[in-house]
């Protein structure tokens, strides 16, 4: 690990998957502060107050507009990463957050409501590109035994931006009637910086030299990430890479769909995003405070009971990234949605039993507990390390928009369906995602191969026979590469 590429992990992270955390979770603090905001602007201006079912549906809009606008973000990663670089994009992208940031801190001056619900879907924009772009830059910066453990820092940022907010979300701090603008605005400052460090670092080399056909730019990007001079091995895989792929060009998202070369990868990000929303992970989160008030934990108190699970959630996800590569991408996997289908299966038991069985209260705090360990162990930050890790540098950008688009919708629905399924099931609306954790985990049992410590051009040579296509062999197209640099000096010294 060398300090470029250091800085460039946590620039990348903090900057734009912060946010994305800060802002899945800002609102849930100050929501009764933001709703008196709407009844009081609705009251000054029309003179009557607002009915009760027209805040209900403001409020499910400014809650719902942010997933919503990551999956138009989702949707827009294959044009701007490609016509942008992933390095411009994420500068770009940016723009989004200081400009939601600034509306949504002087809404209150402005006495308006109604940019606080526009800039939740201009900051959904900005998380959609920011959770594709950040993993796919990483990923393609990252030497393959450090892929892991930088692909997972990302989601480790998304964590911390949880956390802060909703420490900062505490009524003593920011979560009151006078914080709240201020607790919505900060969200620009991470962008902000970024904007202003961003440039100081490389593109992605495999950009530059695959896409852009720029091998100066692209060595000299790779020796100031990796530390050292002699980058020639890198760079021939880049070269193998594009080679092997020439032909199909660039894909899009139809093609994606269409080449037989692909199919299992592109089931595969398809089941494991899916997977990862629709696992319970945000019904687990939204009955978390119910469970605790059910164990006797003060009203006043739960706020920091909230406050500790996010620590935890962060805590977990740092294991993660000491562990992913020794451990392997599919044993985390494997073992994170094992252990929420457990969490998943007992909780049901244990909300069913509480008001019958005293210590039931205390087994629905640990299931929690351990359904959170879980997830922030494997299907939190694992899949986006697979997308990276099983597509080329052709089809990456689209298999991103895919996975994103897919992890957006899922997101949405989870957000639209579970309060209609926790009124019809109550705790039985936990079995159904036990069963989904379940299937998924069988799906990447039996599917998805281990990922760790390999190049590109060897996974893709695995997913090649399950796909049952056959793909040129290296050495067959390593003799017809341009020679790099340094073997250009090799070959003429031997040759004298």
């Amino acid at each position: 690990m060398t300090l470029p590429l250091a800085l460039v992990a946590l620039i990348s992270a903090f900057g734009s998957s912060f946010q994305y955390g800060y802002n899945v979770s800002v609102i849930n603090s100050p929501a009764p502060y933001m709703q008196d905001f709407y009844n009081k602007t609705y009251l000054d201006r029309t003179g009557a107050p607002m009915d009760g079912s027209f805040q209900t549906l403001l409020w499910s809009l400014t809650v719902s507009m942010f997933p919503l606008g990551g999956l138009f973000g989702s949707l827009m990663v294959w044009p701007m990463v490609n016509n942008c670089g992933r390095k411009g994009t994420l500068l770009i992208n940016n723009l989004f957050s200081i400009a939601a940031a600034i509306l949504m801190g002087t809404s209150e001056l402005a006495k308006t409501f109604e940019v606080i619900i526009l800039s939740r879907v201009v900051m959904g924009i900005f998380a959609g590109l920011a959770s594709n772009v950040v993993p796919m830059f990483l990923g393609e910066m990252s030497p393959k035994n450090l892929r892991g453990a930088i692909g997972v820092v990302p989601q480790l940022f998304i964590t911390i931006g949880i956390l802060s907010a909703q420490i900062l979300g505490l009524n003593s701090i920011l979560g009151n009637a006078k914080g709240w603008p201020v607790l919505l605005g900060l969200t620009g400052i991470p962008s902000l910086i970024q904007l202003l460090t961003l440039p100081f670092f490389p593109e992605s080399p495999r950009y530059l030299l695959i896409q852009k056909g720029n091998e100066e730019q692209a060595r000299r990007a790779l020796q100031r990430l990796r530390g050292r001079e002699d980058v020639d091995d890198e760079i021939q895989e880049m070269y193998q890479e594009d080679r092997s792929e020439k032909e199909e060009g660039q894909f899009s998202v139809l093609s994606l769909f269409t080449f037989k070369g692909l199919r299992w990868q592109l089931i595969s990000i398809i089941v494991m995003m899916a997977g990862q929303q629709l696992s319970g992970v945000n019904g687990v989160f939204y009955y978390a405070d119910r469970i605790f008030e059910s164990a006797g934990v003060a009203s006043s108190s739960i706020q920091y009971v909230t406050v500790s699970i996010g620590a935890i959630n962060v805590v977990m996800t740092l294991l993660a990234v000491f562990i992913v590569e020794s451990l392997g991408r599919r044993i985390l996997l494997l073992a994170g949605f094992l252990l929420c289908s457990a969490s998943c299966a007992i909780l049901t038991l244990a909300l069913n039993l509480q008001n019958t069985v005293s210590w039931m209260s205390y087994l629905s705090i640990v299931c929690v507990i351990a359904y959170i360990i879980g997830h922030a162990i494997g299907p939190s930050p694992i899949p986006a390390v697979m997308i990276t890790e099983m597509f080329l540098q052709s089809s990456r950008p689209a298999a991103f928009m895919v996975g994103g688009s897919v992890h957006w919708l899922s997101n949405f629905t989870v957000g639209l369906v579970f309060l209609y399924m926790e009124a019809g099931l109550g705790p039985y609306s936990f079995l159904i995602f036990c069963a989904i954790c379940v299937a998924t985990m069988l799906y990447i049992f039996f599917v998805v191969p281990e990922t760790k410590n390999k190049t590109f051009m060897e996974i893709n040579r695995i997913m090649a026979k399950r796909n049952k296509v056959e793909i040129q062999e290296s050495k067959e197209l390593k003799d017809s590469y341009p020679l790099g640099k340094q073997e250009e000096k090799k070959a003429l010294s031997s040759s004298e």
